[in-house]
């Protein structure tokens, strides 16, 4: 079978003349446009990166021909990979890591949850904005789920004393915006995240009135509480007539069938008195202290009522 010989070839199809004594002739090269650039070279072809093309290849290719500039900056459909959970736990990772930075600087501080339908005017808006300034005055920041109704209240209340206003918000298919009285706000996509955050950076927690997502912010609470993994924070549920038919209920049905601890109804404070509350809330700060923040080594309404 004959050699190839097609590399010692000009581009001509000849063979370069040779003189005795010399080395053969080097064909000058064509030059080549710059990687990435899609433009023509000699032979009809693009390149992008490393690969050359054709016309007819070009709808093969993914690239379609665009520079590395183009295809970085264009906007394609999503593509399936987002929505995996590997990719999914990264974002769930970069939620903690965001609200950890943001409120590593927030010290002694209550959560304040309740519903985000109380309008201005509502006694539990007013009582809120009351709870919130008292706490700020105390030295305390406040934690919302930096929205409207009680968390707008409570917001509000503890920027008018010049306290420290937190929001961590969350991201719904009704979009709920940061209050206007949130100093330091931060986004979650996640329920779960965003707890954490209510949990972790917080001294106590004051339930307001509200619907399903308070009442699993109380009960989660409560439950975190009574099992050790927090230890004994102050819960003050603000709204007597608001709240005592729940609380009936747990005495009459939970706690009498054994589900519960009668001494677990000890771990929260129901009032309509905001200085209470107040006086309620940030005890726990200085129980802690004192017992090394261990835990309080009584239930907390007897640590108070003493």
């Amino acid at each position: 079978m004959p050699r190839n010989d097609s590399r010692k070839k000009n581009a001509d199809g000849l063979k370069p003349a040779r003189t005795p004594g010399t080395k053969a002739a080097v064909p000058a090269v064509p030059a080549q446009p710059p990687a990435g650039s899609g433009a023509l070279n000699v032979n009809g072809r693009r390149r992008s990166g490393r690969v050359t093309y054709k016309a007819k290849a070009e709808a093969a290719l993914t690239t379609q021909g665009r520079t590395e500039d183009e295809r970085l900056l264009f906007k394609s459909a999503r593509p399936a990979f987002l929505d995996s959970d590997p990719w999914r736990s990264l974002r769930i990772m970069a939620e903690f890591v965001e609200g950890f930075d943001a409120l590593a600087g927030v010290e002694n501080a209550v959560t304040i949850f309740g519903s985000a339908r109380t309008k201005e005017g509502d006694v539990y808006y007013e009582k809120a904005r009351e709870l919130a300034g008292l706490l700020a005055r105390e030295g305390f920041a406040v934690i919302t789920g930096g929205g409207p109704g009680i968390m707008e209240a409570a917001n509000r209340g503890c920027h008018e004393a010049g306290g420290f206003s937190v929001g961590c918000n969350i991201e719904l298919p009704h979009e709920q915006a940061i209050n206007a009285y949130v100093d330091l706000g931060v986004e979650f996509r996640y329920f779960f995240a965003r707890k954490v955050m209510f949990v972790k950076y917080a001294d106590a927690f004051a339930i307001f009135p509200g619907g399903f997502g308070t009442l699993d912010e109380l009960f989660e609470s409560l439950t975190l509480i009574q099992t050790g993994k927090i230890k004994h924070f102050p819960v003050v549920m603000i709204g007597t007539e608001y709240w005592s038919g729940l609380l009936d209920w747990l005495r009459a049905e939970v706690v009498a069938r054994g589900a519960m601890d009668a001494v677990d109804m000890d771990l929260l404070l129901c009032t309509d008195d905001m200085k209470e509350a107040c006086r309620w809330l940030t005890a726990g700060v200085v129980q802690r202290a004192r017992a090394g923040r261990a835990g309080w080594p009584t239930p907390p309404e007897k640590a108070l009522r003493k």
